[in-house]
């Protein structure tokens, strides 16, 4: 184990050997300078899809772990139906079902409300396909960002949770002040890799024709034939997100770790 701490990060070494190449080349090439040119208008798409879907899907997960915790024997069942249901499913057959199924549901069942009102009534269309994507990745990430919140709560040390009872605070005074603050430092690294993942996985949206950097790379690779050097920018682009986002929250486990290990001296 110690010979693994002090292993020096080659991998990281060749990481940024490859980074600089293609950023060189980037610099250097045309047509690598075009393909990045017209990528770069998916990175917001791709930016702006990833985080509502996560912020969403880690509201929703936590309303789900509190539920599969209540005491109430309804809510645990309902929440539990729930995760294992979405656990279950490819998120890429999610994506298709809401966006093919779910959507126009939805839009029936709304204009039941709203034709009584005397409103206008709303169309499948009205809902555009990149929110049916958000909702898609929000429901399938709430079941996986459940399990993490489930389990950082379930870590906090039951005694304190007691004590607190015995002072006299509220179920919720106990939970904001006692046992959320304490959670969150387990719950952050592996909220942290949902994260990247969903990163990845909001790539899935451009078999929607949602204009993210991989549905981009799509239509220009099938017009130029470039198919080498779009990809190789795609990869590029991702790898940048993934990566810098992974390292700072390696940097962030290991600050909560010296905390951790700071007072437990």
């Amino acid at each position: 184990m110690k010979a693994q701490h002090k292993d020096f990060p080659w991998w990281l070494v060749a990481t940024l050997a490859i980074g600089a190449y293609l950023a060189w080349r980037v610099a250097t090439d045309d047509i690598y300078t075009e393909v990045i040119a017209i990528l770069a208008k998916g990175i917001t798409v791709t930016i702006f899809v990833t985080c509502v879907a996560f912020a969403a899907a880690s509201a929703l997960g936590l309303l789900l772990a509190l539920a599969v915790l209540s005491r109430f024997m309804i809510l645990r069942q309902t929440a539990r139906f729930y995760i294992e249901i979405m656990r279950g499913i490819p998120i890429l057959v999610l994506l298709f079902y809401i966006a093919f199924v779910g959507a126009p549901a939805l839009v029936i069942a709304l204009n039941a409300i709203l034709e009584p009102l005397g409103i206008e009534p709303l169309r499948t269309r009205d809902i555009s396909l990149m929110w049916r994507a958000i909702l898609a990745l929000t429901l399938a990430y709430a079941a996986f960002i459940a399990e993490v919140f489930r389990a950082g709560l379930q870590s906090v040390d039951p005694g304190q949770i007691e004590a607190a009872e015995a002072l006299g605070l509220s179920r919720w005074q106990r939970f904001r002040q006692i046992v959320f603050p304490q959670a969150i430092r387990t719950i952050l690294p592996p909220l942290g890799n949902d994260f990247i993942a969903l990163i990845k996985d909001s790539a899935l949206v451009s078999v929607l024709g949602v204009a993210d950097i991989t549905q981009l790379g799509k239509i220009y690779a099938a017009g130029s034939f470039r198919f080498f050097e779009t990809y190789n920018i795609v990869a590029y682009i991702y790898l940048i997100l993934t990566l810098s986002l992974s390292l700072a929250l390696r940097g962030l486990e290991r600050k909560l770790r010296s905390k951790t290990e700071s007072k437990a001296h």
